[in-house]
């Protein structure tokens, strides 16, 4: 049965008409192939989350410091910033495929060195193992993705990841909340079962990645077409493949010619330089949005917000639920409505989710019976619009936006700085929400935001329905760019 009538010179400038996306056998071999990747998605999502029950017993039992409690938390995230952006690297001159299984060997390895930390100092090495696989995945899963999917359904495809981090969250919270209850509290290495669970699905990432293909964009760079053929055939028609195949090696051939990928070439093309801004800028506004804070720390404003300890803990689930909900809505949405409209919605609505929790906190004062359910269906709202408007469409974006021979380096660099971001928002909240207080806090958050939706306004464009060859086209010659001043028009 045919879902497309092909595309459109919109998609492909005009220069190869691909046959129409039909389903059958090869698009039950592209979701299996999609299922396995996202598992480091999975993994990713439940490393970052997965601290916010297991720290205050880790704190007891390892008698840990505020420092060295905050070097927990953020030692995975600056790891993290140090995966993508060698991680990026590493794909693209190691395969994406690869790449991933190796990401798959060090979450295992992480999560027995933090299982086993008889001190911080063991402890700190495994986060930071951990992060450097968080790194990876968050750069190369999406782009293995993206450059797997049909471009009629690349944004669904590549934002699947995006879902599986926040199931991956929703699962760390509800896995601590069981095993809390069942060890009757913060019990003695009850930290300890919380960060095993995850050496489970890396073994299962590591050993379903060996049967998944590599990426056909990649083989193609690297001058193997004819492997790249083989793989597209098992997830297109025959006609779909070939046709596919000859439109990336006529993008691949024409900027062999016209525009080289070292660093130096990218530095000297205002273009690229300026999608690379664009990548970074994506990627710093999602995590100064704060919605890692909250992913974290979730525990701790919930307690500011006025709820007891383990009520916080049981309560801390229903952002994770309304992520996941806000993740599925944003994937119907995501191969059907504008990515630049998508984005300038979910900050609008972030600024206001904002505004209302530090109104909210003012109005209901400390010891108000009301203050902390109200603070809780506000930061519930906010977990909801971050999730259905931000989150999946910054990773889509992001694995997209870049041309093939700089997609590794641009993604990684994006996602190293918003990684940094993420990693001093991390280390110094709880400073922050101490110093200031629910009220300030997220007073400022809506500042962060509101600037954030005037930078996406202004420079982010629109990249739904267009291929990657022809967006590639479009960026290397900045048409993508009087094509973003139209729309504002």
């Amino acid at each position: 049965m045919s879902t497309t009538t092909g595309t459109s010179d919109t998609a492909t400038g005009g220069a190869i008409s691909l046959p129409p996306l039909t389903t059958g056998p090869h698009s039950k071999r592209l979701g299996m192939v999609a299922l396995v990747a996202t598992f480091g998605g999975l993994l990713f999502g439940y490393d970052t989350s997965v601290i916010n029950g297991a720290l205050s017993p880790m704190v007891q039992e390892l008698h840990l410091t505020a420092l060295s409690e905050g070097g927990v938390t953020s030692g995975l995230l600056f790891g993290a910033a140090v995966g993508a952006i060698t991680g990026g690297r590493l794909s693209d001159a190691w395969g994406r495929r690869k790449s991933i299984m190796l990401m798959a060997v060090l979450f295992f390895i992480g999560a027995i060195l933090c299982v086993i930390a008889p001190t911080f100092g063991v402890m700190l090495a495994g986060r930071i193992v951990l992060g450097l696989a968080v790194g990876a995945a968050s750069t190369i899963v999406p782009v293995f993705l993206a450059e797997l999917a049909p471009y009629e359904i690349r944004g669904s495809i590549a934002g699947r990841n995006e879902f599986a981090i926040v199931l991956g969250q929703l699962l760390a919270f509800c896995i601590n909340a069981a095993i809390a209850i069942i060890a009757g509290g913060e019990g003695h290495g009850v930290w300890r079962i919380m960060l095993a669970v995850e050496a489970l699905p890396a073994i299962a990432l590591f050993i379903g990645m060996i049967r998944m293909p590599e990426s056909p964009r990649w083989l193609v760079s690297k001058g193997r077409d004819a492997e790249a053929l083989e793989v597209l055939s098992t997830l297109r028609t025959k006609e779909r493949a070939e046709a596919e195949l000859k439109d990336v090696e006529r993008v691949t051939t024409e900027d062999k010619n016209v525009v080289k990928m070292d660093l130096g070439s990218i530095l000297r093309n205002k273009w690229l330089i300026r999608i690379l801004l664009v990548g970074i800028g994506l990627g710093v506004a999602q995590q100064l949005t704060g919605i890692n804070a909250v992913m974290y720390y979730g525990q701790s404003v919930l307690r500011e917000a006025g709820f007891g300890a383990q009520v916080a803990l049981i309560v801390n689930i229903g952002p994770g639920i309304v992520a996941v909900i806000g993740a599925i809505i944003a994937l119907r949405m995501m191969d059907h409505f504008s990515r630049r409209l998508t984005f300038i919605l979910g900050f609008t609505l972030t600024t206001i989710c904002h505004l209302l929790i530090g109104i909210g906190s003012v109005a209901l004062p400390v010891g108000n019976p009301a203050r902390p359910w109200v603070l809780l269906v506000l930061i519930i709202a906010f977990v909801g619009s971050m999730q259905t408007f931000l989150n999946v469409a910054t990773w889509v974006t992001l694995s997209e936006i870049f041309p093939l021979k700089m997609r590794g380096f641009g993604i990684g660099v994006s996602v190293f700085c918003l990684w940094i971001a993420n990693a001093f928002l991390g280390l110094y909240f709880p400073t922050i929400i101490s110093a200031f207080g629910i009220t300030g806090t997220f007073f400022g958050f809506a500042v962060v935001n509101a600037l954030a939706l005037l930078f996406v306004w202004r420079a982010v464009p629109e990249t739904r329905g267009r291929t990657l060859e022809k967006l590639e086209e479009d960026v290397t010659t900045g048409a993508i760019y009087t094509q973003n001043v139209k729309s504002r028009a």
